[in-house]
């Protein structure tokens, strides 16, 4: 596997490069709006209802981009939002339907409409997103790559952190010739290069740690043998020779001469039968395998016994736990502006996180709304029957308030509200 050697200064062979101010590409399309025009998009007008007024966590029920605008000029939520998930339709140009027959959403914007449509509500979130917030952007292999460039412009190329691959699905048979299609993909970003970040791990089981660690010491301890060297020249204490041993050519120690004979005093090195030397790195001072950016255990619903709610494009919960948990911390503001089936305020909630969600979707708020009462069931259920529902922990139905849109001045408002804007309505309770 070839290594890059960390370089202070960029090699021009010989030729002089003339390097814009901004770096990075750009994605180029029809009907592209200026910033300015999208960030000074109207903010949406919206009544509490009665029935689920008394929390802080908040659920709107309207286009995403009117309560993204409404959200802009909010100064509770502005720049204090720590993560955002979002799993927008795909540009699949189909409809979606719930197990249970009702019409769920549209996914008919495909090409520039749909790039142009989700790049407006990305440059809303990056305005609501805190300095160490993170934003996480589901999609499959159509659009991932046009949004990437798109991300690139709204974030900064810089501050691009991960393509995360996931299984989404068992193997399939196609038909058709081609690979099977098991995979999409999460782009993760930053909004600087300060952010929350708590990593996450995989626990050891027996046989990965003997296959990882597979040398005992005298005392039984398992431990693995790794360099003690690095890539890359040094002209310090690391470049120079330890028990008249020079790193090896190209490479520095990872640890000055010195501390190397404190090592080897503790019994910490190993000496090959050819007089290498190389560090022991035992299993009991590993928590864990930090994750890394391709996720097989992540699969959707796939048996008779995992609970869902039966709304289409539902995610797995455990994916949304580890994301939450890993760029959030308790009591940090979540949002998820393409709500779904709720599982991102579900399980923010869960986790101790506040939240906010937004749909469009009648059947989609109806789903949360039920989902918070009476949490899900087994996928088979939808088949056999009605069992009893499993209850969501540590989470109760009054500690949300669901903002409705008003879409023009002829509609009704609750009594009291005279139909202001969601963070007026939250500053009169």
């Amino acid at each position: 596997m070839a290594v890059p050697i960390p370089s202070k200064g960029k090699r021009t062979n010989g030729i002089q490069r003339h390097e814009p101010a901004e770096q990075g590409f750009r994605l180029e399309y029809q009907g592209k709006k200026p910033v300015e025009e999208i960030l000074a998009t109207p903010p949406g007008l919206y009544t509490s209802n009665a029935a689920d007024s008394t929390g802080d966590n908040r659920l709107y029920h309207g286009d995403n981009l009117a309560a993204l605008a409404t959200m802009a000029q909010d100064k509770t939520v502005t720049g204090k939002v720590k993560l955002v998930y979002i799993d927008p339709p795909f540009a699949t140009a189909a409809a979606f339907e719930s197990r249970t027959q009702k019409h769920a959403y549209d996914d008919h914007l495909v090409g520039p409409v749909f790039v142009e449509a989700l790049r407006e509500r990305l440059i809303l979130i990056h305005r609501l997103l805190a300095d160490d917030g993170s934003l996480y952007l589901h999609l499959d292999e159509r659009m991932t790559f046009h949004m990437r460039l798109i991300l690139d412009e709204i974030f900064g190329e810089k501050n691009f952190r991960n393509c995360i691959t996931r299984k989404k699905c068992n193997p399939k048979n196609y038909t058709r010739k081609t690979y099977g299609n098991v995979a999409d993909y999460i782009l993760f970003y930053s909004k600087t290069d300060t952010y929350v970040w708590n990593r996450p791990i995989e626990l050891w089981d027996e046989p990965r740690a003997e296959k990882e660690y597979q040398c005992v010491d005298d005392q039984g301890r398992r431990y693995k043998k790794v360099p003690v060297h690095a890539p890359g020249v040094r002209n310090g204490e690391t470049g120079k020779p330890w028990r008249s041993k020079m790193p090896p050519p190209g490479k520095h120690w990872q640890y000055t001469p010195d501390k190397l004979e404190e090592m080897d005093a503790k019994g910490e090195i190993y000496w090959s039968p050819t007089g290498n030397p190389r560090r022991k790195i035992y299993l009991e001072n590993s928590a864990g395998v930090p994750l890394q950016n391709i996720w097989m255990d992540m699969r959707d619903a796939h048996n008779q016994n995992i609970h869902i709610t039966g709304y289409p494009t539902e995610k797995n919960p455990a994916l949304l736990a580890r994301i939450i948990e890993a760029s959030s911390n308790p009591g940090d503001l979540v949002m998820d502006c393409y709500a779904g089936s709720g599982t991102t305020l579900a399980v923010a909630s869960r986790l101790g996180r506040r939240w906010i969600g937004v749909d469009s979707s009648c059947e989609a708020i109806e789903t949360i709304l039920h989902r918070l009462k009476h949490g899900t069931k087994r996928m088979g259920d939808f088949v056999n029957g009605e069992t009893k529902p499993t209850l969501l922990p540590l989470f109760s139905i009054s500690d949300f308030t669901l903002f409705n849109e008003i879409k023009d001045e002829t509609e009704s408002v609750a009594p009291g509200t005279d139909g202001v804007s969601a963070g007026e309505l939250l500053a009169i309770r």
